[in-house]
């Protein structure tokens, strides 16, 4: 068959006009250190750890009475080195008084099993004994150095209830136990007015809303404040006695303004001393006197004490020099009197 003239006007088109090479897809664009972009891949987020949904019980504490008082959430039996497994981190050993105190060494077995396992280690512990002071005394020590939470319990209904509260707040957010932070003033006025006992957030605005300012509420007297509605005697008293009581405590005020006794030289020698330091009453009088009133105990501090003397010459007879002089008149009286004898018998 031979072919006919369109197929060979097909073929010569094909050879004067050869089809061109599909181009291959570019790359993607990167940037260099001249500008150009770099796609960065984009970071991946890791699931967060997280433990079984049920409390997994070793099969050693089969026949233990909590396992009847765990109600909240579901439990399993499962093969862990603790007794009852809360979470990814969180663990709990049992231990009844009774039985430590028949076996000691049970408890330490334990905790050398765990090896570190868990960042919560909870030592539940029955007291099931009438005198278990020192068992609770060791226990202590021994959770203190093995990083372990000790936690008492005398029913197993309510070591049931502390197991099933620790596996449901295993994932909560620590906002629900977290003390409330005042943010604007007002919330802090409040908060500082409500501090005395019995005076709450109501009494604490109609305070402030009669009164205008936190200093016209604490100057005011009693009798303006009682005639707040809701402001009874107990609370007037209770008000008035935490704005007005000093800060300092009476024994620390008492003491911390006073300091102690300051006895001048007593010029003579050793025996001068000896003879003003006969008897306890002298002794009584070369201290200072207290400060009368101790609301200014800090301004009225008192003067360290001095003594000017003048040197005279004493008889020829005599080896040494006499310290005898004028007595400050500045002096305490008690001061006084003993420098006078003093300086009569010289």
């Amino acid at each position: 068959m031979e072919p006919s003239d369109a197929d060979f006007a097909a073929a010569l088109s094909v050879v004067e006009h050869p089809p061109r090479p599909t181009a291959a897809p570019a790359p993607p664009t990167t940037k260099s250190s001249q500008g150009n972009k770099v796609q960065q891949p984009t970071p991946q987020a890791l699931p967060s750890r997280r433990g079984p949904s049920a409390i997994l019980v070793a099969p050693r504490q089969k026949g233990n009475p909590i396992l009847n008082h765990i109600h909240s959430v579901p439990w399993e039996y499962s093969d862990t080195p603790a007794d009852y497994v809360l979470g990814a981190t969180a663990c709990a050993l049992f231990l009844s008084l009774k039985y430590h105190r028949l076996h000691p060494e049970y408890i330490y077995g334990r905790i050398r099993d765990l090896a570190g396992k868990y960042n919560l280690r909870v030592l539940l512990t029955m007291v099931d004994i009438s005198n278990h002071e020192d068992a609770l005394r060791e226990l202590s020590k021994t959770s203190l150095v093995n990083r372990l939470s000790l936690v008492l319990c005398w029913s197993a209904a309510e070591a049931g209830r502390y197991l099933s509260l620790f596996k449901s707040y295993e994932n909560a957010s620590p906002a629900s136990i977290r003390a409330h932070q005042a943010t604007s003033t007002n919330e802090r006025l409040v908060d500082f007015i409500t501090v005395p006992r019995s005076i709450n957030k109501t009494d604490a605005i109609s305070l402030v809303s009669n009164f205008g300012s936190l200093r016209a509420a604490m100057n005011a007297q009693p009798e303006e404040i009682a005639m707040l509605s809701g402001w009874g005697e107990k609370k007037v008293e209770r008000w008035c006695a935490s704005v007005r009581e000093p800060f300092r405590h009476a024994h620390a005020k008492s003491r911390g303004g006073r300091g102690p006794a300051v006895v001048p030289p007593v010029p003579g020698g050793d025996d001068a001393a000896e003879d003003v330091n006969a008897s306890e009453e002298e002794a009584d009088q070369l201290t200072f006197d207290p400060i009368a009133d101790d609301d200014d105990v800090d301004d009225a501090a008192p003067a360290p004490a001095t003594l000017t003397t003048v040197n005279t010459s004493s008889h020829d007879d005599a080896g040494t020099t006499g310290m005898v002089g004028d007595i400050d008149p500045s002096l305490p009286a008690g001061v006084q009197a003993a420098l006078a004898k003093l300086r009569e018998k010289t």
